[in-house]
């Protein structure tokens, strides 16, 4: 399939430009005057985006789509303060619930794709309790769903790993039904065994030549010395570039995060967060002149935890900009970086851009800059996946059949 997509601006370029995709990838991209001297040839679809803004697909760096309720019955979830008490109110309540549901995961993926999201890394929760039926359940609808969004999962101990036996061995259960990243959660402040966890985790991952996602919810200087621990075991296990800690709440302790940035960038570790609530936020200009990559996710989505969220993530990193008290355009495009190109780097996406080679996973919004897409979260128009379109309008499109 061949297609040209004319009129349309891209991020750091003046003008207008004309993008010719061929065969799943970017074939040119040109200056609207120099394509108008040339004619598509008659097989070609032409596509006038009317000054339109083009961005590669957007990219959903931490989610937790097995978790989700999405299109079902409104469920109340529960008021509580610690990660501890939300745990448990989600293992009591998620088999009466028939959690985790593809029928819940479809319909969040749906809405992710019409929002512009071409990839996702998703945690997955592994425990005694479910096994590892979430990862199955998420690997059908992946499969279901591969023309439109591709889908990486994190083989995640939601509810810990050294206090919880038998979860390290289905954790390696979860890689090898292909979970790519073995994920890890407060070591010190749920786990209680900083040490043990991260060693087995990152034996896991040493050892299967897979990734590491850890969530870190401890603050302060707790969390700053786990984050200073981690750093040293991903040096001491050869993981330097493979290594992401989410949440990360301990880079806001203002006494050590210079430091800290400065390990992470040594260490070549990733963060990523979702600015949920009031939780600290990483600083993205600090971040980014430290050389530390920053990817943006949206956490869990209408489900046991709590009631919010919609899979969109330029409203994602409109919130990363707006916590971060950004407002000129170059303030709101490093937001953009965190669920694009920083994202793409984060889950080593060599073909992904808007250069000639690139896969064609692209998205048009009703935007004429990037700073304007973050600031007003505006519509998508078209969304493509391999040069397919696979969303229009907000809406999912589906397939002939």
């Amino acid at each position: 399939m061949s297609t040209r997509i004319v009129n349309v601006v891209l991020p750091g370029r003046s003008g207008t430009h004309t993008v010719t995709i061929e065969n799943s990838l970017i074939a040119a991209v040109e200056n609207s005057d120099s394509a108008r001297s040339s004619t598509a040839p008659a097989a070609y679809t032409t596509i006038d985006a009317e000054g339109r803004l083009l961005l590669p697909g957007l990219i959903n760096a931490h989610a937790h789509i097995d978790k989700t309720l999405s299109g079902g019955p409104w469920v109340s979830a529960i008021q509580a303060d610690s990660v501890a008490e939300r745990i448990a109110h989600e293992r009591r309540e998620r088999d009466a619930l028939g959690l985790p549901s593809q029928q819940y995961i479809s319909h969040l993926v749906e809405k992710m794709v019409a929002a512009g999201t071409s990839h996702i890394r998703t945690h997955t929760d592994v425990d005694p309790g479910v096994g590892v039926r979430g990862i199955a359940a998420v690997s059908e609808v992946a499969e279901k769903y591969a023309h439109a969004v591709t889908i990486e999962q994190v083989a995640f101990p939601q509810g810990g790993l050294i206090t919880n036996p038998g979860t390290l061995d289905l954790l390696r259960d979860a890689v090898d039904a292909g979970a790519a990243v073995v994920g890890g959660l407060d070591p010190a402040g749920f786990d209680s065994a900083p040490n043990a966890h991260l060693e087995a985790i990152f034996d896991l991952a040493a050892s299967t030549g897979t990734k590491i996602d850890i969530h870190l919810h401890d603050d302060g200087t707790l969390g700053a010395w786990e984050m200073k621990l981690i750093a040293a075991m991903t040096e001491d296990f050869g993981l330097q570039g493979r290594v992401a800690i989410s949440h990360a709440f301990g880079i806001d302790h203002a006494p050590t995060q210079a430091a800290l940035l400065q390990r992470f960038a040594e260490a070549g570790i990733a963060l990523v967060n979702a600015a949920v609530y009031d939780s600290p936020v990483p600083p993205l200009r600090a971040c980014a002149e430290a050389g530390v990559l920053v990817a943006g996710g949206t956490d869990g989505i209408n489900d046991l935890w709590g009631p919010f969220g919609d899979g969109d993530m330029l409203r994602r990193a409109m919130l990363l900009a707006y916590r971060n008290e950004g407002r000129a355009d170059a303030e709101l495009e490093l937001a953009l970086d965190a669920v694009t190109t920083n994202a793409a780097r984060l889950l080593g996406l060599d073909d992904y851009g808007l250069v000639p080679g690139s896969a064609a996973d692209l998205t048009l919004v009703d935007a004429r800059s990037a700073a304007q897409a973050v600031a007003q979260v505006p519509q998508r128009w078209k969304v493509f996946k391999r040069g397919v379109e696979v969303a229009a309008d907000g809406a999912f499109v589906t397939p002939p059949s």
